[in-house]
């Protein structure tokens, strides 16, 4: 088929995958690349889900992979290069640029706040926060060893912890991909939904001390919750996202086998005991133990640093106000 014929196919069949990958062949025999590079993804997007490929096109589809992705690795080798030569380090340039460059050459994908219940708009999309907002990061951590004594402690009593997911009796399931009612990953909560759970505080002394200066967003009804997040052997927490951007999640490790990851957006980390992030939970973010033991984590909520403290009362005044509108009842609420 000449090029003429391909061009007429594609006119009246712009998703005819057999013409795309044609049109990509004239483009990279011409030199032509980065347009070949486009047809070859293109035909690899029309042809759909790999169980509903005619054979007769597998092989043309997976030369075109092939190629795409080679004109992809060139592509990237070049602009990394030309930076490189303008003076862009990605060990110690900006990480914000870093992540641009990223989504920019396809490595990753975009991903913003999508909270389920209450968005508060103009904060900045930033899926793990550097630690400089957070001084109280540091006497955090260093009080890491006591907490893992009180969680030790609480652990000689496996019935202690329940499931995260568990399903309301007067609500709709809230299946989470196998995680509802799933001991898998459970917790043991201290605080719970703003109130203390005070037979299991007094339990974990250390541990609440540990938090008295941190800036735990306190919402009656809501928040904090502070709990110890147990996650088994093989378990995987699926991709979800957090219910309001008005605060973020801060883990602090204790009990961490190795081989245990966690994703927020476009970046994957591995937990350290000891090593506390924080991050941004309306983000989409998934999490793996993909060891043979069990990981735990101290798992709170702060105030987002950008929200000014009018705005924070403000945020607190509208629960309270939803919450009076439902004659008191406790509303259905989960970190």
């Amino acid at each position: 088929m000449n090029i003429d014929e391909i061009e007429r196919v594609l006119a009246a069949e712009p998703r005819n995958v057999r013409a795309l990958i044609l049109k990509a062949d004239h483009l990279a025999n011409a030199g032509d690349s980065r347009s070949a590079s486009s047809y070859y993804l293109a035909a690899l997007r029309a042809a759909g889900p790999p169980q509903q490929v005619p054979r007769e096109l597998v092989p043309d589809l997976q030369r075109a992979r092939s190629m795409h992705e080679r004109y992809a690795r060139e592509y990237q080798e070049y602009m990394v290069d030309q930076l490189r030569a303008r003076g862009f380090d990605p060990a110690t340039s900006s990480k914000r640029f870093g992540q641009s460059l990223d989504i920019v050459l396809g490595k990753k994908r975009i991903y913003l706040q999508e909270p389920r219940y209450y968005y508060f708009p103009g904060l900045p999309q930033i899926q793990f926060y550097e630690r400089g907002p957070f001084p109280w990061l540091d006497a955090l951590e260093r009080e890491t060893d006591a907490i893992y004594a009180e969680l030790q402690g609480v652990m000689q009593e496996p019935a202690a912890f329940a499931p995260y997911v568990q399903a309301k009796r007067d609500r709709p399931p809230n299946e989470q991909a196998g995680m509802l009612n799933n001991p898998a990953w459970s917790a043991f909560y201290l605080w719970k939904n703003g109130e203390v759970v005070a037979e299991n505080a007094a339990r974990c002394p250390r541990t609440m001390q540990a938090l008295k200066d941190v800036p735990l967003a306190r919402v009656p009804n809501r928040s904090p919750s502070i709990l110890f997040s147990l996650l088994k052997a093989g378990a995987h927490i699926p991709p979800h996202n957090g219910l309001v951007n008005t605060r973020l999640i801060c883990h602090l490790p204790l009990l961490v086998p190795g081989q245990c990851t966690f994703r927020v957006g476009n970046e994957l980390r591995d937990w350290h005991k000891g090593q506390a992030w924080l991050f941004d939970d309306t983000i989409e973010h998934e999490a793996w133990n993909r060891s043979e033991q069990t990981r735990v984590i101290l798992l709170f909520d702060v105030w987002r640093p950008e929200l000014t403290q009018e705005e924070r009362g403000l945020v607190t005044s509208l629960f309270e106000s939803i919450d009076a509108h439902g004659g008191g009842r406790k509303p259905e609420w989960e970190i």
